[in-house]
């Protein structure tokens, strides 16, 4: 079977007489040439991470596929005699068998490069990885924050040092209330940066959110928050259409949060480790405790499967134990 019939014509039955008159080594180098050869790639990877853009994927992911498609690309140099199916498909084991034993990667990230190389290649035309199963991945409970340790994290700075000057109050305060919106609306981080001030209504504490896959979602903010947010905005130094903004009026980048709560865990002596998508869990797992429905926490998340929301609002034993006795069973 040939597996680049897609894009190598085939001779028409009036071509076989010149196809015949070919000398061995030309009919060999015909059938021996190699993925590599056949393919533009840096070409197609360019192709596909424009293609991801215009689907709306977030920034991160594509970061992130642009490279395990480099990776692999790279992987493949290194191999010989790409110039049949099999070896192709020998040629990608070896690759996730290298980065078990070598890189001693994640079973979620292995099930992450195949999904991501396959969808590479069919985008492409290539259909050597079809048969290639989808790896199971490891459905590990994400970690979260008890009440407590939120409180102390959004407050963590007010009482530093830095916070005496103008500039240090004002970036405490914008800083308090991206804190405080991740964990009372479970924003991602991405919406975070990217919230416009026209997002926000303050008198219905809702913001509009357009989420993964150009879809929309109303999320809220409890009151806490809304006075943070009135505060933040009455001192609000720029003009900038972004709710969250540096100095030049430009939105912040994702990193730059991710750095900030590090920074926040730190000096509020949280040992755990403390990120964006923990805020998010953790909203998550707050509003089960305390009766919401999962399916309004579904909505409120924007998540399309109710799966994916029940992995988010894992609970612990004592919390089980609690409703269970509420539940006064006969």
């Amino acid at each position: 079977m040939n597996p680049y019939s897609n894009q190598i014509r085939r001779n028409s039955p009036n071509e076989l007489s010149n196809s015949e008159s070919m000398t061995a080594n030309e009919q060999s180098y015909i059938h021996e040439k190699s993925i590599l050869e056949t393919f533009d790639f840096p070409e197609m990877i360019e192709d596909y991470l424009i293609e991801l853009e215009i689907r709306n994927y977030s920034g991160n992911t594509i970061k992130t596929y642009k490279s395990i498609v480099i990776n692999f690309y790279n992987f493949l140099f290194q191999e010989k005699n790409l110039t049949d199916e099999r070896r192709v498909l020998r040629s990608f084991k070896k690759y996730i068998q290298y980065l078990k034993r070598d890189k001693g990667v994640s079973q979620n990230y292995i099930y992450l490069v195949t999904v991501v190389v396959k969808k590479f290649f069919e985008f492409g035309g290539i259909h050597v990885l079809k048969e290639i199963k989808t790896p199971k991945r490891t459905k590990s409970l994400p970690k979260h924050l008890n009440e407590n340790e939120v409180k102390n994290l959004i407050n963590a700075f007010d009482k530093k040092e830095i916070c005496n000057t103008e500039r240090g109050k004002a970036i405490n305060l914008r800083n308090k209330v991206i804190l405080a919106l991740l964990y009372s609306s479970g924003l991602r981080v991405s919406e975070v940066v990217y919230l416009y001030l026209d997002n926000v209504d303050l008198h219905e504490r809702t913001i509009r959110i357009r989420g993964k896959g150009e879809k929309d979602r109303i999320v809220l903010f409890d009151e806490e928050t809304k006075i943070l947010i009135e505060d933040y905005l009455q001192k609000k130094d720029n003009t900038s259409e972004y709710l969250f903004a540096n100095r030049s009026g430009n939105h912040l980048t994702p990193r730059y949060v991710q750095i900030m709560i590090k920074e926040h865990a730190k000096v509020a002596g949280i040992k755990k480790k403390v990120t964006p998508h923990i805020l998010r869990h953790s909203f998550a797992t707050h509003l089960l405790k305390n009766g919401v429905d999962i399916r309004a926490i579904q909505q409120l998340l924007g998540h399309s499967n109710l799966s994916t929301t029940q992995i988010y609002t894992s609970v612990d034993m004592q919390t089980l134990k609690n409703v269970y006795d509420r539940a006064k069973l006969v």
